[in-house]
């Protein structure tokens, strides 16, 4: 009987610290699930709180003004094939991508000072190589042109000097070992000023007998049916 009672109270004493652990467990629980509530709430308000805007107008980055004149002095450089203003278009092309360099967000136009750098290169090798080139190619077809204009300008003056003394030789009744002068031609030229025909290379008339034709001293300038 003795030891049932011990046994009863084993019993008891068990469920009591049993009781006392699980109540103390339940009491640990809540408060940590409190906290929990508390940090996820403030966490939230953390979060869900809004930036508010920055006082003032923020200044936007300026467009350098030597990006603008590197790139429209490059263009011109293309367009009016002068290499007088592609050196100044690289030139304010290196500046201004120095000074966006340095500026540290300030001024802006990277992209146009390129651009102009670009330009400018083409502009300066265009001068360099392909102008000369075509000079090269245009003065002697010029030169060529104008002897050719000089030469067919020249014949032309030989033709009425030599009509001139047929004219002056039916007239006058000459022979034809006669040689005229420039006075005895100057009527029959039809100059109205009576002014004696000049070769326009430069060279010297030589009127001669009637039976022989004018000459140039420019041995290319002769008539041709001679």
């Amino acid at each position: 009987m003795q030891n049932a009672k011990k046994f009863i109270s084993c019993r008891l004493a068990a469920h009591s610290f049993y009781c006392a652990s699980l109540q103390i467990d339940i009491l640990a629980a809540s408060d940590n699930l409190k906290r929990s509530e508390a940090f996820k709430t403030k966490l939230f308000k953390i979060m869900s709180e809004t930036i508010p805007p920055p006082l003032g107008n923020v200044s936007q980055p300026k467009t350098s003004a030597l990006a603008i004149w590197s790139l429209v002095l490059g263009i011109l450089s293309l367009a009016c094939f002068s290499i007088f203003a592609a050196i100044p278009g690289v030139i304010c092309g290196h500046k201004a991508l120095s000074r966006i360099k340095y500026s540290g967000g300030g001024i802006s136009g990277q992209g146009l000072a390129i651009a102009g750098l670009v330009t400018g290169y083409l502009g300066i090798a265009w001068a360099i190589i392909f102008i000369p080139l075509m000079m090269a190619i245009a003065i002697p077809n010029f030169v060529k042109a104008r002897d050719v204009s000089m030469q067919n300008a020249c014949i032309n003056n030989l033709r009425q000097i030599d009509a001139a003394k047929q004219q002056w030789a039916l007239e006058n009744g000459k022979k034809e070992s006669d040689t005229p002068t420039k006075e005895d031609l100057k009527p029959y030229l039809g100059r109205g000023a009576g002014e004696f025909p000049k070769c326009p290379a430069g060279g010297v008339y030589t009127i001669g007998v009637l039976t022989n034709p004018p000459t140039c001293s420019i041995p290319s300038h002769k008539l041709p049916s001679y």
